[in-house]
């Protein structure tokens, strides 16, 4: 069995304090920013789900449809979860993009009335 919390965590965690970052200097110049804040986090979330599916089936070992297919294997196994992880997205996601979106327009909000 996977502890996948501690990962969840530890991702969000370190994919929350990149994304401050970048979310305040996007942040600061956004007048139709909405949509790119929305690609944030759609991001966000296909870089946590591909971060995810590769900690899956790393512990699955080398059987599958790719098999053991040398050093090319590990590749190709990388470009797949990539894969799996932007068609999950696409697909209307798990509802993390949803609340990084939401706490970055908090975010904004936030800003905006500081500034006023």
């Amino acid at each position: 069995m996977l502890p996948l919390a501690p990962l969840a965590a530890t991702t969000a965690i370190a994919a929350g304090r990149a994304l401050a970052g970048v979310a305040g200097a996007a942040l600061g110049t956004a007048t139709g920013g909405t949509a790119k804040i929305r690609k944030t986090a759609q991001d966000f979330e296909s870089m946590f789900l591909e971060t995810t599916l590769d900690k899956l089936n790393g512990s699955t070992g080398s059987d599958g449809p790719l098999g053991e297919n040398g050093t090319g294997g590990g590749v190709y196994r990388s470009m797949l979860n990539k894969e799996y992880a932007q068609s999950i997205v696409k697909s209307g996601g798990v509802g993390i993009g949803d609340q990084v979106m939401r706490e970055m327009l908090r975010m904004q909000e936030a800003g905006n009335a500081a500034a006023a």
